[in-house]
């Protein structure tokens, strides 16, 4: 069951993080489930550092959307030479 809700709320995070730095376009349901997953583990990695941590599900989905967000940004660094 935890793995459908992971998938939920990365599919969710993955996806409102495109909208944010505006790649919805280029990516589909699956791409933006990946990248809200990935966003997850990396929100979950350097939330800590900065001395925050978020817990429920509304904590888990703001982790993975700042992580995604993160992502995108560096992704998007690295294919045109700037974060938009």
């Amino acid at each position: 069951m935890n793995f459908i809700i992971m998938l939920i709320v990365g599919g969710i995070a993955g996806w409102l993080a495109s909208m944010v730095m505006k790649t919805n376009a280029q990516q589909g349901i699956i791409l933006n489930i990946v990248v809200g997953i990935i966003g997850g583990f990396l929100g979950g990695y350097l939330l800590p550092i900065l001395g925050l941590q978020l817990t429920g599900w509304t904590g888990y989905l703001i982790t993975a959307l700042i992580g995604a967000i993160v992502l995108l940004a560096i992704v998007n660094l690295f294919r045109r030479g700037k974060m938009r």
